[in-house]
């Protein structure tokens, strides 16, 4: 079934339905990527560790939000 066919079904839906419907899809979409999570992990440990052994230079959180 396509997307548009879907949709066309889900217009036929009671309205509770229909939020019933969108709510579940939206939580669908925000469930957390755990692979992703795992990368991102990985790569915020490589930058600490590079920050620490003097590899990377930090900058000051005052400069980062600074308005110009």
């Amino acid at each position: 079934m396509s997307a548009k066919e879907l949709l066309d079904e889900a217009m036929k839906l009671k309205p509770e339905e229909r939020f019933t419907l969108v709510e579940g899809l939206i939580k669908s979409l925000d469930e957390p990527d755990k692979k992703l999570d795992e990368i991102w992990a990985e790569e915020a440990e490589k930058r600490l560790n590079a920050y620490r052994e003097g590899k990377l230079e930090g900058i000051p959180m005052e400069e980062i939000f600074e308005e110009e």
